[in-house]
Order: C-alpha cells, then sequence, then structure tokens
C-alpha cells in the first residue's frame, strides 16, 4: 500500500464542506469545549479519541439528548469490557426518535415500499399514535421494563411500531426475518426469553407469497415464556387461535408513557451470524446506541430533516436497526419489504428513484452484481437526489467504486463503511468532509480510535494489520445474554490484546489516514508468512466476467503444508476450462501475488452464504480440515445448507 496520494475519485466542494454536519459541529464544539478550529476532520478525529468525554458530552448537547435525570459524569471507567458510560443518567431511546412527531406531524416518517415499488407513507403523527397506543397495550399484558419482545417480521412499518412501543416501555426487542426457519428462530430467541412475539402470517418475495402460518405455530410451542402472540395478517390471513390482532392494540388515540430508563438499560438485542455455534445474544444500550447512532446519522452521514434514508436489509441484519434510528435526526426512513432484484435486478435503483432517498445504501455485493448484469442507473432511473451511495457487508472493490462514478454520477459521495453487529455501527467509513479514494474508506469515525496492529500489539501504517479500537465506544455490548461471567463477550473481542477490542478483521491504516479493509481475519490465507485477505482475492477474481462469485480458502494440512483451493460459480454459459482457469492464476498472480495463486481452482454450483448474506469461509475451512458437519456449522445460519455437502464429500475424498 503506497502512501502517495493519488488522485481522488471525488472531492466534495467549498460549498459541500461548509454545509456539512459534521463542519458546524467542530466549528461549535471548537467555541464551547476546547475542539480544534482548524485541521478540519482529522484535527477533530484526533480530540474525539484523545478527548473521549468532553467530545461525547459534545455530542449529547449538540443532538440535544434529552436527560431526565442528569449523568453524574460522562465515562465512569473506561475499561475495556465494562466501560461505563453517562452513569447516574435516564432517559428514553424511543422518545428522541418520535421527537419530530412535534413539529412535523403530518411530513412522512416513513415510507413503506415493496415489490410494487408504490412508497406509502405513515406520518410522524400516525407513527407517534401507533406507538403510544401499542406501548399501552403492552403494559396491560404486563410488559415491564427488562422484559423481552420478538418481531418474526419483514421490513414494515409495524416492526418499527413494535420496536419503538418496545423501547418506551422499557422493554427489550429482539427480531429474526420471516425467510430464517424455525430453527434459526428458535436458535436465537430461546436465549431471551419472550414474552410477546409480533408475527406475519407470510410474506411476498420474488414476486411469490410465502406462508409462514406453520413456521408461527412452530414458534409458539417452543416459546414457553410467551404471554402473547400478536398477528399481523400481511397476506390477509386470520389470526390464528389465541392470537391478539394488530389493529386491536394500534387503534386507540394515546399519547405514548416513555419509561425513563438508566442509560446501560438494554435496547436490544442483536445476534452474531452463529456459522459455528449458537449465535452470540448481543445486548446493546439505549443510551449508548442513542448517542452512537445520532453522531453516526447525523454527523457521519449528514442526515437531518429533508432527508430520505433508504438502505436494502431485513430485520435479521443491523442495519434494519440502523436505519431505524435515522428517526433520531428527523429524516424520512424508506422501508422496503422485497427481494432486492425484482422484477430485475436495477429493483433498488428504482425504489432510491421513487421514494426520493437522498442516501442509499446497499451490499457490496449488489453493486458489483448491477455492474455484471449491465445496469445502467443514471441512464434508467431519476437519481438526481441520491447525494450518497453507501455499502456494507463485504468491502467494496475498486471497480465498485468507479462504476457507481460512471453510472451513477460523478459528483456522486460513495461511502463503503465498516462495522459489526457487535457495536450496530460503523469503525470506519463516511465522513461528508473528505475525498474519495478508489477502494478506500475515508477515514476511521469519531470517537473511534481505530489502529491496525501487529501481533506483538504495535501500531502499522502502510501494512496489514488486525483491526483494533483502543477506547469504548458507547454501542459496544454491555453483555452478551446468558453470558453470566462475561467470559464469552471477554473471549469474543479481548483475549488477543488485553483490554483492547480486537474485531477480527485485516486492515491497512494509510499514510492519509484512510483505511482499506481485507476481510476476515479468521479465515486469512498465510502463503509463506505473507497474510492476505480473502476480499482481495475475491475482488480480482470476479472482475473477470466469467467468474459470477467465489471462495477462497487457506487449509493448514497435517504435515505443515497449506492447501488453497480457489472455489469458483461460474456466470451462466461459461466454462471452467484450461484458458479460464489460466486466467484466473495469471490476475491473482499479476494483481495480487504469485504467493497466493490458488493450488486449484474448482467450479461449484454456487456460493454458500449466511442468511445475511455473507460468504461462509470458516465453516468450510473446517469442513475441509475434516470436522464432521453437524461440528463445522450451525444449520440455521446457512442460507443453502445442501451447498455445503459439496465441501464435506471433497474433504473426505481428499481424505
Amino acid at each position: 500500500m503506497s502512501t502517495e496520494n493519488p488522485q481522488p475519485l471525488w472531492q466534495p466542494s467549498p460549498e459541500h464542506i461548509a454545509r456539512a454536519q459534521v463542519t458546524r459541529f467542530q466549528t461549535w464544539a471548537a467555541a464551547h469545549h476546547g475542539a480544534p478550529a482548524d485541521g478540519g476532520y482529522p484535527a477533530l478525529h484526533r480530540w474525539s479519541v484523545d478527548e473521549p468525554e468532553t467530545f461525547w458530552k459534545a455530542v449529547t448537547e449538540w443532538f440535544d439528548v434529552q436527560f431526565s435525570t442528569p449523568p453524574d459524569r460522562v465515562l465512569g471507567d473506561r475499561t475495556m469490557p465494562g466501560a461505563e458510560w453517562f452513569p447516574g443518567a435516564t432517559l428514553n431511546y424511543a422518545e428522541h426518535a418520535l421527537r419530530a412527531a412535534a413539529t412535523r406531524g403530518d411530513e412522512p416518517a416513513l415510507l413503506a415500499v415493496d415489490e410494487t415499488h408504490r412508497p406509502r407513507p405513515v406520518t410522524w403523527s400516525a407513527l407517534r399514535r401507533q406507538v403510544g397506543s401499542l406501548a399501552a397495550e403492552l403494559r396491560a399484558l404486563g410488559v415491564r421494563p427488562g422484559d423481552r419482545v420478538s418481531g418474526y417480521l419483514p421490513n414494515i412499518p409495524e416492526a418499527v411500531v413494535a420496536l419503538l412501543a418496545t423501547a418506551a416501555v422499557g422493554g427489550v426487542w429482539t427480531s429474526c426475518a420471516p425467510d430464517f426457519g424455525a430453527r434459526s428462530v428458535l436458535d436465537r430467541f430461546q436465549q431471551v426469553e419472550p414474552v410477546v412475539l409480533f408475527t406475519v402470517d407470510g410474506y411476498r418475495y420474488g414476486g411469490k407469497e410465502h406462508d409462514r402460518r406453520a413456521t408461527v405455530a412452530e414458534l409458539r410451542r417452543e416459546l414457553p415464556t410467551l404471554r402473547a402472540v400478536v398477528h399481523i395478517p400481511l397476506l390477509g390471513g386470520e389470526a390464528p387461535e389465541g392470537a391478539l390482532e394488530w389493529s386491536a392494540l394500534t387503534a386507540a388515540d394515546t399519547e405514548p408513557v416513555f419509561e425513563q430508563v438508566p442509560f446501560d438499560h438494554p435496547l436490544w438485542v442483536l445476534y452474531s451470524s452463529g456459522t459455528t455455534g449458537l449465535p452470540k445474544a448481543i445486548v446493546q444500550s439505549q443510551g449508548g446506541i442513542l448517542v452512537e447512532h445520532l453522531k453516526q446519522l447525523g454527523l457521519h452521514c449528514d442526515l437531518g430533516p429533508g432527508d430520505r434514508f433508504f438502505w436494502y436489509t431485513s430485520t435479521g441484519w443491523m442495519m434494519w436497526n440502523f436505519l431505524v434510528s435515522g428517526l433520531l435526526t428527523g429524516t424520512t426512513v424508506v422501508l422496503y419489504d422485497g427481494s432486492p432484484g425484482h422484477p430485475d435486478t436495477g429493483a433498488q435503483w428504482r425504489v432510491a428513484e421513487r421514494t426520493g432517498a437522498t442516501l442509499y445504501g446497499t451490499s457490496a455485493a449488489y453493486v458489483m452484481a448491477c455492474r455484471k448484469a449491465g445496469v445502467h442507473p443514471s441512464r434508467d432511473f431519476d437519481l438526481s437526489r441520491v447525494r450518497c451511495v453507501a455499502t456494507t457487508g463485504s468491502p467494496l472493490p475498486p471497480d465498485g467504486f468507479r462504476w457507481l462514478h460512471d453510472e451513477v454520477r460523478e459528483d456522486l459521495w460513495i461511502a463503503s463503511v465498516s462495522g459489526g453487529t457487535d457495536v450496530c455501527s460503523c469503525f470506519a467509513g463516511a465522513v461528508p468532509t473528505l475525498p474519495v479514494y478508489v477502494g478506500e474508506l475515508q477515514a476511521p469515525c469519531l470517537g473511534t480510535d481505530l489502529q491496525s496492529w501487529d501481533p506483538d500489539g504495535r501500531p502499522l501504517v502502510d501494512e496489514v494489520g488486525e483491526l483494533v479500537v483502543t477506547n469504548p465506544m458507547p454501542s459496544m455490548p454491555i453483555r452478551f445474554w446468558n453470558d453470566p461471567d462475561g467470559s464469552r463477550y471477554h473471549d469474543s473481542y479481548f483475549d488477543t490484546y488485553p483490554g483492547v477490542w480486537r474485531h477480527g478483521d485485516w486492515i491497512t491504516v494509510t499514510g492519509r489516514g484512510t483505511v482499506v479493509i481485507h476481510g476476515r481475519s479468521d479465515s486469512t490465507l498465510n502463503r509463506q508468512g505473507v497474510r492476505m485477505g480473502s476480499a482481495d482475492i475475491y475482488e480480482a477474481v470476479e472482475r473477470l466476467p466469467e467468474v459470477r462469485e467465489s471462495l477462497v480458502i487457506g487449509v493448514e494440512q497435517p504435515d505443515g503444508g497449506y492447501w488453497m483451493p480457489l472455489f469458483v460459480q461460474l456466470a451462466p454459459g461459461a466454462v471452467l476450462d484450461r484458458a479460464l482457469t489460466d486466467r484466473i492464476r495469471l490476475t491473482i498472480r499479476e494483481q495480487l501475488s504469485p504467493r497466493h495463486v490458488p493450488d486449484e481452482i474448482i467450479e461449484v454450483p454456487a456460493v454458500p452464504h449466511t442468511l445475511t448474506g455473507k460468504r461462509i469461509e470458516v465453516p468450510v475451512k473446517r469442513l475441509l480440515q475434516g470436522t464432521p458437519l453437524e461440528k463445522a456449522v450451525n444449520p440455521g445460519s446457512i442460507d443453502d445448507l445442501g451447498l455445503l455437502h459439496f465441501y464435506e464429500e471433497l474433504a473426505r475424498k481428499r481424505g
């Protein structure tokens, strides 16, 4: 990684910089809290990690966080794990999410879109009224602060109402998408023992209706702690016996009552992908999420009243929770319930057009799929309101940056972001006042002391190292559910570098302060001591038009050797002949490293993913090392379990 400055792909104009909320925040923080007035974002970031208590106090003041009881201080204990934020303070997340109803009641808080691509607005006043009605009904059902409330729901307004009503009463929300099978849902919900379950009779995806009544019946049987089940008739079906009707619980004109809870009171439980065991049940706090998301959405994404925020996601992915938090900044949130590629690959661009999205977020995989499919967004859609296209889920390859720049608009802010379910936020990514360089994230986020470390804990610049965070962030988990001594939490992030968060990604922090993500460090390709992330291989190989998707695995052999196969799913009509094999090898040799040319290139029918769309590397590696399928992977976490039999059989043949 060279420290020489290439030409940026995009440079914000002086007007853009002056208008950005982070610029105005810096000027204000300089006047009121001693932040540096000069030096732009790099100086502000340095201050935010050097003076975390002052920085986070400034964030709460800038966004007018309403503490019903003021905090004793900002950071009581900064030890990780276990940092204590805003001790003594009380507040409510849902109260902040609904503040815009007071002044903009008739404007849309939500725009709901299904596969017809026709937006349906839900106004701020209607959202607040429904939350008030449902919160009162939850209290009548006996839901008390700390009780868990679960949703088996698609990305629809009812899911947002249920989350906010749960937060209003001090309950703890948790959700799964209805494409999750019963075992996957139970692996998650049984850990937290919910008292209420919100369900649908089915959902629509890819132009078809999918009946989920049998799955809902199984969830009811296997969740003995349920006191109530609430039925939402998305497909028009009648409520099952004993279930409550959504319409009855949300019909009253009731002013919401917001339970004032401690800053570290649980807000929701998110789940890791759970590919090799039970998913980790990650608990984040009302206050921690509130201040982290205000910072991230307000300062980094530059969202506020007048913006429309669309991210393609499902309720089973942390990005849904992040999307809902757009309400905190007074932004209209776009909820799309449907296939990302129905009726054609350009579907998400059509949703962005029809909702007037100003920030549109998607996966890097979708961008690359559009590129391969020959989609022309600016030619076929009016995207004049889109200021920023953001991507996450995996690193956006350089070709993805160039494609967005060429096919959407030259003056487009492209924000590749990286974070995790573990913090429900970003470690690095969008900064509206910095240039965008091809293949690079703009900068570490405010309040996040992101570094690249070698195995001995020494910081690296322009070299690949482990992604670490050396100071606490408010949205770090307060704990894992069912982890009474904290050992699973500690072992997940703090066993490599004591007191320092190790995330499990390989990154490069460049000399100009940008960040490059190379993929997961627990599936690192280590040939002759040279480490490389799998994302680098995918970016190079999947440029070839014949390769639809790929999966690379490095397997340590019992004799001390190292076997590195590359599995490829080919585009329709392509053939893995000698010529294509040679081109793949040459591409990796010339663009990456001769040491990382795969030992074998093997065609597969498809690449397996988690339910949230991430390639499965570690379980496949375990299968190739001879681990039985039932021990190598949690079956409920995989999109197509049948795909793994190929690797199991391959290991048997090699063994």
